[in-house]
């Protein structure tokens, strides 16, 4: 997990941390390609309509700030990918590249969240549970597992900022 050196956020990532971490930022990747699929309710999720009530509205906003939006969520992604030691290791951050991973791991568990279901993270510890008595192996409590690792890394990444 992060913790401060000096004017640095550091960690010391496993290999599986590693590896966990880029294949979160390869999927996020995959899914901010070129065209957002709009039936995707996780893009719907990363990019919210402003205007809920105001259809018209909603769209000439989205015409003008998604390309944007799109592009600073892509280059957090690449810059973790960047960041993140291939067979492990360690990652050093400073407070503008700390705080660009804090919102680039904030999309990822947005995203694995609604692909999750999870609407609140109080029943996280308690979902897992079940799942694993339920099969250990499942696909879920994997999922489950990872998205309770990203919560972990990032509240020490904000732990760590907030020393600084």
């Amino acid at each position: 997990m992060f913790y401060r050196e000096g004017d640095l956020c550091v960690a010391h990532l496993s290999v599986e941390e590693s590896q966990v971490l880029r294949q979160c930022a390869a999927e996020m990747a995959e899914l901010l390609s070129d065209r957002l699929d709009r039936d995707d309710p996780v893009v719907g999720r990363l990019f919210p309509d402003v205007y809920a009530d105001d259809v018209a509205a909603a769209q000439e906003l989205r015409r003008l700030t998604e390309a944007d939006l799109k592009e600073h969520k892509r280059s957090q992604v690449a810059q973790m990918l960047v960041d993140l030691p291939p067979h492990g290791g360690e990652v050093r951050l400073d407070d503008e590249g700390a705080e660009s991973w804090l919102r680039g791991l904030t999309d990822l568990r947005l995203a694995l969240a609604m692909r999750l279901d999870i609407r609140d993270d109080t029943d996280i510890e308690s979902e897992l549970d079940d799942a694993v008595l339920r099969d250990p192996t499942s696909h879920r409590v994997g999922r489950l597992s990872i998205y309770g690792y990203l919560s972990v890394l990032q509240q020490s990444l904000i732990e760590s900022l907030t020393e600084g």
